[in-house]
């Protein structure tokens, strides 16, 4: 089961969001310091071929919601959504340096690092805030390595709604429709993790390329947490083409072993080709998953539980893999 890539499309190892940050900061104190680079190499060690580090970009604005996990409490200052953006980006771009490790910004470059066995780190940012309305920030954030947005979060921003906060724009704004334009053009992985269902469906409406939800799990009969899928939510991304990110988080998963059973439940929902690994790692709520080392115990577990190898293949990297050879430049 160690053949094969592993690739994360979601994680924030090591907590890069801090990266950059002065060690009297508040978060810092309360946290600790990032430590994205060990994090990286850690990466590495436990086989992990491509990782794509996700910068925050309401991180200045959240607070901890006992309902939804985090919510945005007040509004951005004028200047400094696009400020923090910049901070996080520059800190984990530093980070992956100093691990010796590649930020990837094109299929060349993934198919380079894996002919030299070393990881490939993609850039993302979680929420489209630091465009601050302005469409004219992308061309320059994917020069600069950006090559996954998610776009939006847990702050209702000019771009669409989110799945944890009543709708004001019912489902993808104006401007929503436009950055994805502008991210197919660029070469940009459209990410739907955290946005509505509505605003999901406007985003494959609108897309000439196949979108991601990075990190994402369905809900039970009966379960209620807004950050759960319907089975519909998940198979409309796959019918596109897309991908689900399987997400180890507490919110429906105990244990690596429930992880597992939600992994099936991915499957069966939006086919073994449109399953793949979204860790959240180090920004995840009560995860199951709180180490690399833990993907090959994950693969023995999908094989006891009758999977077959090539699909646990596929969902470990294989589908990512394709996806990412399939947009990026």
């Amino acid at each position: 089961m160690a053949d094969g890539p592993r690739v994360d499309l979601h994680s924030h190892a090591g907590r890069c969001f801090l990266a950059g940050l002065p060690a009297g900061h508040p978060v810092v104190a309360g946290l600790g310091a990032a430590s994205a680079t060990d994090a990286v190499r850690a990466a590495r060690a436990a086989g992990v071929t491509v990782l794509c580090l996700s910068a925050v970009a309401d991180f200045a604005v959240l607070r901890p919601d006992p309902a939804t996990g985090l919510r945005a409490v007040r509004d951005f200052r004028p200047g400094e959504a696009y400020a923090d953006y910049q901070r996080q980006l520059a800190g984990i771009g530093e980070a992956v340096a100093a691990a010796g490790a590649e930020v990837a910004t094109s299929a060349a470059d993934l198919d380079r690092a894996a002919r030299d066995g070393r990881i490939a780190v993609l850039l993302g940012c979680e929420g489209g805030d630091f465009l601050e309305g302005d469409l004219g920030r992308l061309e320059p954030a994917r020069a600069s390595g950006l090559t996954v947005l998610t776009l939006v979060h847990y702050r209702v921003s000019e771009i669409g709604d989110v799945q944890t906060e009543a709708p004001v724009h019912d489902g993808l704004s104006r401007l929503g429709r436009d950055v994805v334009a502008e991210c197919n053009r660029l070469g940009i992985v459209i990410d739907c993790a955290h946005a509505s269902f509505a605003t999901t469906m406007a985003v494959l409406e609108t897309s000439s390329q196949p979108v991601i939800i990075s990190h994402g799990q369905l809900g039970y009969p009966g379960t209620s947490h807004p950050r759960l899928m319907t089975a519909p939510h998940a198979a409309a991304v796959a019918e596109a083409g897309g991908l689900v990110g399987a997400w180890p988080c507490g919110i429906t998963s105990r244990s690596l072993a429930d992880f597992g059973t939600e992994i099936i439940r991915l499957t069966e929902a939006a086919g073994p080709d449109h399953v793949a690994l979204g860790t959240d790692l180090d920004g995840n709520y009560r995860p199951v998953l709180t180490s690399y080392d833990q993907l090959t115990d994950l693969a023995r577990l999908l094989q006891d539980r009758g999977l077959p190898s090539a699909h646990i293949h596929q969902i470990l990297g294989g589908n990512a893999l394709t996806l990412l050879h399939s947009i990026l430049p």
